[in-house]
């Protein structure tokens, strides 16, 4: 244990806003989520200047590490997964203040020497640094850790005349409504609400973040931005990837929980809440919770014609075979896990009424993307009777999520030549064209929120119920009726037949980009 823990002395460039000095603990630093996303993450916010003036890292976790073996492994992680590569002078500075401390979860002795370490960086300090908390554990051990801090005196609820303290914690919230209830009241007898951040690195995606700038700071679109020229919408996130290591959780959480609660549900939110009264986190995460409890609750019976389930079987993928969900580790053989859903949600106010929200994500499937396609109303024909009702397309606007961070809009223009006749072009933006280099990693931008105390891209308390309380009764009736045909798609596809099936019904089809 070092006698005389330091800060992370950032040099160079002065920062635009000063933060709090601060000192992050990682719970559960030994995993892969310390290693390949947080510390590369504050590594980058270190190289670019963007941390406090004094910041320090302290991992915790049951191995048995020293400060230099874990520095060297967190030296490792950034090699490999930083997006900026080693910056030898910058690596140094911050090696210099990573911390580690090993002890058990519900263990009050290694909390104590935790605390020992902790407090040695208040001693001297002209203002004493915010205290974050990040709970990168086994989503089982959220409960216990938050009440284990608390019970150290590591995170007091009064911060008048003590450290401000705030504990971050990773999805998934509890597997359903009971669960993330459970869970709050745990929470909540711990720490005060205003101290909780609830991190989906979904919305520290730059174009996430646009989405409310896009919507709200242009006027062209904020005023056909309702049901009289939307007709639906679409949010896909597709992976090509199956579940790798993780068939255990996977075959316990499945595509809904793991997806459709947190990700696309949120991306549902910035889409359809009406305006806040201003860029905060009070008022943004109000107008969110506003839109939540205006989607329609899909009723046990309704299930089966509003949502479509799947599970891939062996494919190809990039011209490489690749095995069946049942097929992978830790998965059953006669396994009824959906890896695929597309569920039609229905909001019921005065802006969407009777304008579809399709959300589909899935495993296995043609192409990696995350996009929203906001697909406007076909234009009358009567001055295009020469053109078949088919060549006018509506436009539709694309926010592409990931992979190419952007954002198209397609619109009719007449081709060169005598004829009247129409041909879709599309303007194109994307992030890294138009600004000169990639934008940060989602992580990246949620950690330095998290320093700064800004809660505008977390999740509320009532949020998080509410989404479970949409999800559930899918998940349930899913349980309740077991699939017969289930493979139903091969890998390398876009999912069942029954979820385009799903569309036509409406008259409208998936956009696979």
């Amino acid at each position: 244990m070092a006698s005389d823990p330091h800060y992370y002395l950032p040099t160079g460039l002065s920062q635009e806003k000063k933060p709090h000095a601060c000192v992050l603990t990682i719970f559960g630093a030994s995993g892969d989520l310390t290693k390949r996303k947080l510390i590369p993450a504050l590594y980058n916010l270190a190289l670019e200047n963007r941390l406090p003036e004094r910041f320090a890292v302290v991992g915790y976790a049951r191995s048995e590490m020293s400060h230099e073996v874990f520095r060297d492994k967190m030296r490792e992680a950034i090699s490999e997964f930083s997006r900026t590569g080693l910056n030898e002078s910058v690596w140094r500075q911050f090696a210099s203040t990573l911390y580690y401390v090993n002890g058990g979860y519900e263990d009050a002795e290694g909390y104590e020497k935790l605390k020992d370490l902790i407090e040695g960086f208040d001693h001297g300090a002209r203002v004493l640094p915010v205290r974050l908390f990040y709970l990168a554990t086994p989503p089982e051990l959220y409960g216990a850790v938050v009440q284990k801090i608390s019970a150290a005196g590591l995170a007091p609820k009064d911060s008048e005349g003590a450290p401000e303290a705030r504990a971050i914690i990773e999805k998934p919230f509890g597997t359903d409504l009971q669960t993330a209830r459970d869970l709050n009241r745990r929470v909540h007898e711990a720490l005060d609400e205003k101290q909780v951040y609830r991190i989906d690195h979904y919305l520290g995606k730059e174009t996430v973040q646009n989405i409310m700038v896009f919507r709200f700071a242009n006027a062209v679109f904020e005023p056909i931005w309702n049901r009289r020229y939307i007709d639906h919408v679409q949010i896909t996130a597709a992976e090509t990837v199956g579940v790798e290591n993780r068939g255990g959780y996977y075959e316990k959480a499945g595509v809904v929980r793991d997806m459709f609660q947190n990700h696309l549900l949120q991306l549902l939110c910035l889409i359809g809440m009406e305006p806040p009264v201003a860029f905060s986190a009070f008022a943004v995460r109000d107008e969110k919770v506003k839109l939540l409890r205006a989607i329609r609750p899909i009723s046990p019976d309704d299930v089966f014609g509003n949502a479509v389930r799947g599970q891939y079987a062996a494919g190809k993928i990039a011209g490489k075979e690749v095995p069946a969900y049942r097929q992978e580790h830790g998965v059953a053989k006669d396994s009824s896990t959906p890896t695929f859903a597309a569920i039609k949600f229905s909001i019921d106010n005065w802006r969407w009424e009777s304008v579809p929200f399709y959300l589909r994500s899935g495993k296995r499937l043609a192409k990696r993307v995350t996009e929203i396609a906001i697909q406007f109303k076909r234009p009358p024909l009567l001055l295009f009777k020469a053109c078949a009702v088919e060549d006018v397309n509506p436009n539709v606007l694309v926010i592409r999520i990931q992979p190419d961070e952007g954002v198209s809009l397609t619109f009719e223009v007449k081709p060169p030549g005598p004829d009247i006749c129409v041909s879709a072009l599309s303007l194109d933006f994307k992030y890294e064209h138009a600004f000169g280099s990639s934008p940060p990693e989602a992580y990246e931008t949620l950690l330095e929120d998290c320093i700064e105390g800004d809660s505008t891209l977390f999740t509320r308390h009532d949020e998080v119920e509410l989404s479970w309380s949409l999800i559930d009764p899918i998940i349930q009736a899913w349980d309740r009726r077991k699939p017969t045909d289930f493979p139903s798609y091969e890998a390398g596809s876009w999912g069942p037949k029954q979820a385009e099936d799903f569309l036509t019904v409406d008259g409208r089809h998936w956009r696979n980009p």
